[in-house]
């Protein structure tokens, strides 16, 4: 829908550039080889065996085809990423940290874990060290605490948590400093499949019906008061002012304040922008620029992820939307305020064919740049019929970053069945063979999942740091890292799960460095307003810091 000539006008004068097209000139990083990147689909062979299925009559309904998350976390505190698969039926694989995993739900205590369940996130909220775990649901939800590596255990009664309508994305995070991680779990659509409407006439047929259709269900909010409790703050905080439907959920420091904000990513609603005052969260998402499309006009918002793609030191924005409808790229100009870049940097043209829902920065050949890699599928089984141009399933893309100028489609890095046609959902990233590459993993809603596993020869040089906080939360969610590669480049990422749709990924904070072979410093400003700086790091391994405490 579009919005009044004043309203753009508006929205033009708050992002300042917005309505030219400019943008601030992108740092460059150190060169690195030419290199196509490469991606194989190691599921099978790593062992990860498991699939998701739709049940019930066709056409599908729109609950059917929401679709499922992931999640890459370190269950047993062993230094290797673990494998989360979720839906109606739970997956947890251990992995060896050299590609293989080992099917551990039953041991685990997921085995008999019932529920319509959706989406994840990853944090440690107790700070015992050990990763724990919600799973969002339709109609329920589950807080489960990690018991030292050896099994989870559903503390959702006992911490508070009630029962959400119709959780989608969801994310741990520290919003008031105090060292402990909170949650929000973002909310749908009331629907009820007994009083309809269940399906809606789209041309000659009949299909899922869109969230317009439906009222708009909303995100909560819930503060850790510490002894596993939780406590609603939704209104306290001033979080009951989304504007509804949210899919996606990512939050970051993005004012360099020391304090996380949180965007959501709502379905044919504005998009939301909490910035975070001392703990007060205010809805910007209409005066910073992030709420519409270029054309101020709202869109449907699925998946979501920050990441700074020129290196300017400030953190950018992309949402994923629905087909025909460019992927919406906000630059960070500062001030709170954003510009949408995606025509100018080429991803608007390279996206609009493809109804994309998970979304993750990711610098996949680590030239020191974020790429874009995107999940996508559409939601009306029977697409084909209605619409011969497109498909029900799609490949995913891997949007190359260069130098943060402009991305281009590689997607045929994406070798094999890597690149097949899929129902694609949850996109989650992490190194899970410790080799310096990101790999990542996907939710295929009506197949199994893909382990991409990263090839890409020769690639650059790199760091990943992995944090342990004492005055601030136990993970470190919520701190920015600065590498400082010389020659006037200072790379900065954050460390957070969040981001994707309904997803997680590793905690560990990766560092693409180019051809450069030293980093000259690395500072932590960590969520307790603590900075930790170093010298001379070594490259090309992981490196632990400790807050206030000299790296390992």
């Amino acid at each position: 829908m579009k919005v009044s000539a004043l309203t753009l006008a508006i929205a033009c004068i708050a992002v300042i550039a917005g309505c030219n097209g400019t943008s601030p000139k992108p740092h460059t990083a150190p060169p690195t080889p030419s290199t196509a990147a490469t991606f194989v689909d190691v599921a099978q062979s790593a062992g990860v065996n498991y699939t998701w299925s739709v049940t019930g009559k066709r056409p599908l309904n729109i609950l059917q085809t929401i679709g499922d998350g992931c999640g890459f976390l370190d269950f047993n505190n062993d230094g290797n990423l673990d494998i989360l698969l979720v839906g109606p039926k739970l997956g947890l694989y251990r992995g060896d940290g050299h590609g293989q995993f080992t099917d551990i739900t039953v041991q685990a205590g997921l085995g008999g874990l019932h529920g319509d369940f959706r989406g994840c996130a990853v944090g440690d909220y107790d700070n015992d060290g050990y990763d724990d775990v919600y799973l969002s649901a339709v109609n329920g939800g589950a807080l489960l605490h990690n018991e030292h590596g050896t099994r989870f255990v559903d503390v959702t009664r006992a911490g508070g948590i009630a029962s959400q309508p119709w959780g989608s994305s969801c994310a741990f995070v520290d919003v008031d400093g105090d060292g402990r991680l909170d949650l929000v779990v973002g909310n749908y659509v009331a629907f009820n499949p007994d009083r309809g409407p269940v399906l809606c006439p789209n041309g000659s047929f009949m299909a899922a019906c869109g969230p317009n259709y439906y009222p708009a269900l909303h995100p909560v909010l819930y503060h850790n008061a510490g002894s596993g409790k939780f406590l609603d703050i939704t209104k306290t905080s001033g979080f009951d002012k989304a504007a509804g439907k949210a899919l996606g959920v990512a939050v970051a420091d993005i004012d360099g304040s020391g304090r996380p904000s949180i965007a959501l990513a709502n379905d044919e609603m504005p998009g939301d922008l909490f910035v975070n005052k001392a703990g007060r969260l205010t809805n910007i998402g209409a005066s910073s620029g992030t709420a519409f499309d270029a054309n101020a006009s709202k869109h449907a918002g699925m998946g979501i992820d920050w990441g700074d793609y020129d290196n300017d030191g400030l953190l950018d924005l992309v949402v994923t939307t629905y087909q025909y409808e460019p992927k919406a790229v906000y630059h960070n100009d500062g001030a709170d305020l954003f510009t949408e870049q995606s025509s100018t940097l080429g991803v608007g043209d390279a996206t609009k064919q493809s109804l994309a829902f998970g979304v993750k920065w990711v610098d996949v050949d680590n030239d020191g740049f974020l790429d874009l890699m995107i999940a996508n599928g559409h939601v009306e089984d029977n697409i084909h019929d209605i619409d011969p141009r497109t498909n029900y399933r799609q490949p995913l893309q891997l949007l190359r970053n260069e130098s943060g100028r402009r991305f281009t489609d590689i997607s045929s890095a994406l070798t094999g069945p890597a690149l097949r046609p899929i129902v694609g959902r949850g996109l989650a990233v992490g190194d899970y063979d410790n080799d310096g590459r990101v790999d990542a993993l996907v939710v295929d809603s009506e197949g199994a999942p893909l382990l991409l596993h990263n090839e890409t020869k020769p690639a650059g040089n790199w760091l990943e740091v992995e944090l342990a906080g004492t005055k601030s939360n136990r993970d470190g969610q919520g701190a920015v890292i600065t590498v400082d590669v010389g020659g006037g480049l200072k790379v900065v990422r954050q460390c957070s799960t969040s981001g994707s749709y309904l997803s997680a990924s590793d905690r560990r904070v990766h560092f693409g460095l180019g051809n450069s072979g030293k980093i000259a410093t690395i500072s932590v400003n960590w969520p307790s307003g603590h900075t930790d700086t170093y010298q001379n790091p070594t490259i090309n391994k992981a490196l632990a810091i400790k807050e206030g405490e000299p790296a390992l």
